[in-house]
Formats: C-alpha cells, sequence, structure tokens
C-alpha cells in the first residue's frame, strides 16, 4: 500500500515521495500521516511493534514523525531504546521533524501507570546532538555522548512545558509569576503535565 516501505532498493528522500509517520497513533489517527500501532484494534494504516527492528520503512523516507505519549512506553531496556532512536534516525530525512510528547516525570499521568518505562526530558534529547556531544568532548566533560556512540543527531529547536490546569490558571491571572512556576516545576510533583518537544534530523 504504501511505496516508501523498507525495500532492497531505498527511495532518496525528496518532499514528494516522503511520508509522515504517527507512530503508536492508538485510536487517534490523523489525515495525512500513515497511522502505525502494534494493536490491530485500533484499525492502523500498519501495525507495527516499535520495539521489534528494524521498522519496515525505508531509509530517508519519512519527513515527519508524532510521538504522542508513545516513547515512555518503549524500550525498558537500553539497548532496545537505542534501537528504536536508531530507526528513528534511519527512516528520517534530513530536516525531517520529530514531534514528541510525553508525561513529565513527576506528574501522577507518568507515575501511576505502570505501562511507562522510560523517562523522557529534554536533558535526554539532548545526549542525542552531535554539536553538544563534540562540546563536551572538548570540554572533558562527563556527559554520556549517546549521538556519537549511537551514531544519531537529532537538534532538540522546541520544548514547551504544559502546566496543571490550576497552575495555568494561575499564571493566567497573575497569581503566579513564571519566575515562580518554573521555580515550584524544578522541586515539586504536579506542577507540570507534560513536555512537547520539537526535534529537527541533521543528517
Amino acid at each position: 500500500m504504501f511505496s516508501l516501505f523498507k525495500s532492497k532498493s531505498d527511495t532518496p528522500s525528496n518532499s514528494a515521495t516522503t511520508i509522515k509517520l504517527n507512530l503508536g497513533c492508538g485510536f487517534n489517527k490523523l489525515p495525512g500521516f500513515v497511522n502505525v500501532d502494534k494493536f490491530d484494534a485500533c484499525a492502523p494504516d500498519v501495525v507495527v511493534d516499535l520495539e521489534v527492528l528494524p521498522w519496515p520503512f525505508a531509509d530517508n523516507s519519512v519527513s515527519e514523525v508524532l510521538l504522542s505519549h508513545v516513547l515512555e512506553h518503549l524500550g525498558a531496556s537500553v539497548d532496545v531504546f537505542q534501537g528504536i532512536i536508531q530507526e528513528l534516525y534511519r527512516v528520517c530525512c534530513h530536516d525531517a521533524v520529530i514531534k514528541i510528547y510525553v508525561p513529565h516525570p513527576r506528574s501522577d499521568n507518568f507515575i501511576n501507570d505502570p505501562t511507562h518505562v522510560r523517562i523522557i526530558t529534554p536533558s535526554l534529547l539532548g545526549l542525542l546532538d552531535m554539536e553538544n556531544c563534540e562540546l563536551w568532548e572538548r570540554e572533558g566533560a562527563s556527559n554520556t555522548a549517546l549521538a556519537k556512540y549511537w551514531k544519531v543527531n537529532f537538534k532538540l529547536v522546541d520544548t514547551k512545558i504544559v502546566p496543571e490546569p490550576k497552575y495555568l490558571a494561575a499564571l493566567e491571572s497573575g497569581r503566579l509569576s513564571q519566575a515562580e512556576f518554573l521555580e515550584m516545576a524544578e522541586t515539586r510533583n504536579n506542577i507540570v503535565t507534560e513536555y512537547q518537544m520539537t526535534l529537527r534530523v541533521v543528517k
């Protein structure tokens, strides 16, 4: 059905031939995307278990990826998580956009779900940036240079934090300053509900 599935002769990337992937779509299927899920009960366009590698998509065939409340469910082992990150890099073309929405690790939404196996934060995604890793190497820093070890390169270009509703209301009314909110978010549970992060693929 999809001409950009992995084959012996992978299709080079260009705007006319790339696809967009909604990975782990569940019942939230999006028009214009190839909607992918491991459960056929969701009636996705393609049934794929994202922890089974490699994925059935060609190298450099994807221009946009959405992972909405999915990545925290994947890769309980480091080896599997590494494979998932490397597959994301393989299938995406240069300048592809990856949107990642995950629960904040100090939110009960994350803590109370036993299927959440990995914390995803901006700092973790920063380890996948080759420029960061080369800087740390020059400085003799102890940060784990995942981009170099895993041969990937993702640039974190945008990060949004979504406040819990009562704190959002306090911010909007002026009862809570942005500085006060950010200080609380660093130290307390249930201040932020989720991270919304955007990566750009660099090849």
